[in-house]
């Protein structure tokens, strides 16, 4: 009985992994055919349009799925976009908006486009729409649950409309469009904000077709140059290495006789909280006048809660939610410490830096090895070693006059990050795809 019973539930297993190839190929039939039309007429559009009148400024589009949320992509986007508007014409496409106010403020000289408002009651033809699913995006993409068929053709009305120079997309879903619909006469810029080993499987074969049809590839580290340079295996777009840069703060410099630990961003899997409040365990004991602070929101909230009362952390380690003014709370504390499992170039570090605090980070991949030099401004553990995260964190609390060394020559190194000198390198890299 007990072997029919295993022979059945592989048959079963069988079935529907043969439905979802099919229902996978039928997918794609007309996500293909959708691309192929919206390539076609992007092409006769831009022909009838015809190029940039003389005078005129370079138009830039910049995609972002959410530029009313939160997160490092959308501000960096952000405060790139208001340093190119002082020489080019610059546009924020946002796929989808959910809120009615922006998280940050948009920088002044930049229009933002609202694709698919979601603040907006829809009619009756589009709410029909909206209960379909896109056929723009792949179905397994973390955007999909959040895209329709609606959002398919107002963003293709989006782009069809007015003059478009220089295309920019900022996560591989969007890489993988503008390669595919842009006609030649569209520079396309492809940014990487994380790291390839992040992406699913059928994300870096996506990526492998798509992105050799990009003119150029933004990413973060030296490290993602060589893994996409090594996937690309030579063809395709130019690869090149321009980190994000480090916006202005409100608060002055960090306060390092705070007894503050600060760490800030979503409370999710990828920023490791979990391993922190294990960390804290070991060095709350010794140090209780001590505490930590944790800004930002997500889903692993109520996790995190039960975690620290299992610890007895509870006036130890802060949830705080999230906060529109991250400079002012960081001028309240004295170390700043990233637990992520992987990032792409945490800016938040960069932030942390900035203001003069030290940082003790994983030196997960990728990124936080490229920005703070071990020993010199920062401390970094190896990924995912609790017990060496809380010996560091004890250590720069311990010994004040390492505290106030590491925080000073971070404030030096992060100057280098500053949006003057990383705003003309991406000038640079426009002028060559586009004249001004």
């Amino acid at each position: 009985m007990t072997g029919w019973s295993g022979v059945r539930r592989r048959m079963v297993r069988q079935a529907k992994r043969r439905v979802r190839r099919t229902a996978g190929r039928v997918r794609r039939l007309p996500r293909r055919l959708s691309l192929l039309l919206f390539r076609l007429v992007f092409v006769v559009v831009a022909g009838l349009r015809g190029g940039r009148p003389a005078g005129e400024r370079v138009r830039i589009r910049i995609m972002l799925q959410h530029a009313y949320g939160m997160g490092g992509t959308i501000r960096t986007a952000l405060n790139l976009a208001g340093h190119l508007a002082e020489r080019y014409d610059v546009e924020i496409v946002s796929v989808v908006r959910k809120r009615e106010e922006p998280f940050f403020p948009f920088p002044p000289g930049v229009r933002v486009v609202d694709v698919d408002d979601r603040t907006v009651r829809p009619g009756p033809v589009r709410r029909l729409l909206a209960r379909m699913p896109s056929v723009l995006t792949p179905p397994r993409d973390v955007t999909a649950p959040g895209v329709t068929l609606l959002t398919d053709l107002r963003l293709a009305r989006t782009l069809l409309s007015g003059r478009t120079d220089v295309l920019v997309g900022t996560k591989p879903v969007h890489n993988m469009l503008i390669s595919e619909v842009a006609p030649a006469a569209v520079a396309t810029i492809g940014q990487d904000h994380m790291n390839l080993t992040a992406y699913q499987p059928w994300q870096r074969a996506g990526i492998a077709k798509s992105y050799p049809r990009l003119d150029l590839l933004t990413v973060l580290t030296r490290a993602s140059v060589e893994s996409f340079g090594r996937l690309l295996n030579g063809s395709g777009p130019r690869i090149v290495q321009v980190p994000n840069s480090v916006p202005k703060l409100n608060g002055g410099p960090a306060d390092l006789d705070r007894k503050v630990i600060i760490t800030a961003g979503r409370l999710v899997r990828q920023k490791g909280y979990d391993l922190l409040v294990r960390a804290c365990a070991e060095v709350a004991p010794a140090h209780p006048d001590w505490k930590l602070r944790i800004f930002g929101s997500g889903r692993d909230h109520k996790k995190l809660t039960r975690l620290i009362a299992k610890h007895g952390l509870e006036g130890w380690v802060e949830l705080c939610g999230s906060t529109t003014d991250l400079g002012s709370q960081m001028a309240e504390a004295s170390v700043f410490v990233l637990s992520s499992r992987y990032e792409g170039m945490p800016m938040v570090i960069l932030e942390a830096m900035s203001k003069g605090l030290p940082v003790v980070a994983f030196d997960c991949p990728t990124g936080p090895a490229e920005l703070i030099s071990h020993g010199d401004d920062g401390l970094l553990v190896p990924a995912k070693d609790v017990a060496g995260l809380a010996a560091a964190l004890r250590k720069v609390i311990e010994d004040d006059g390492l505290r106030r060394r590491l925080g000073e020559q971070a404030r030096r190194s992060a100057q280098a990050y500053e949006l003057p000198e990383i705003g003309a390198r991406w000038e640079e890299l426009i002028d060559g795809l586009v004249k001004p």
